[in-house]
């Protein structure tokens, strides 16, 4: 079965991570790193403020339902980094973005260790992340709007990713 990795870096919403994660869970994936300023569950030797944690804790699980801990997640702040131990690991880094070489998700025979990472949910991924990646993939957009919630977006290329032969 297909290794997929999913790398949250830089949301913001609490609900988009508990989403995410229930998303991640249903689709099979491997691991999600939460990078970044992006919110993260409780965990042991928390070191945030408790309150703190226990809010965002608290929202997370409202959409999570129980995934957060389900799906193997974990926090890391510095991106760069683990994209080097990702690469080093064999895993072909992509980012979910509308870029000028962007390739359309839906024509791409992904490879058996990928990485996709999500990015801001207005900005979306940096150019220095960018910069980083193998390649980035896009969803094809039909009507007027440019772009789709980051987890639906998420959601469409995790199940493509994992079905397509």
């Amino acid at each position: 079965m297909r290794s997929i990795i999913v790398i949250a870096h830089n949301l913001r919403s609490t609900h988009n991570i508990g989403s995410l994660l229930r998303t991640a869970d249903g689709l099979g994936v491997e691991r999600v790193y939460l990078t970044g300023y992006t919110p993260y569950p409780s965990q042991v030797d928390d070191i945030r403020l408790p309150h703190l944690a226990r809010k965002i804790d608290k929202h997370i699980a409202k959409t999570a339902l129980g995934a957060e801990s389900l799906v193997p997640w974990e926090q890391r702040g510095d991106i760069v980094e683990l994209l080097a131990e990702l690469r080093e690991d064999k895993y072909t880094i992509t980012a979910l973005e509308q870029t000028a070489t962007a390739r359309d998700i839906s024509t791409y025979k992904p490879p058996e260790r990928i990485v996709i990472i999500l990015g801001r949910e207005v900005e979306g991924v940096e150019q220095e992340v960018l910069a980083l990646t193998d390649l980035q993939l896009v969803i094809p957009m039909l009507g007027q709007k440019e772009s789709f919630n980051v987890v639906q977006a998420a959601a469409m290329a995790l199940y493509h990713l994992r079905f397509q032969r």
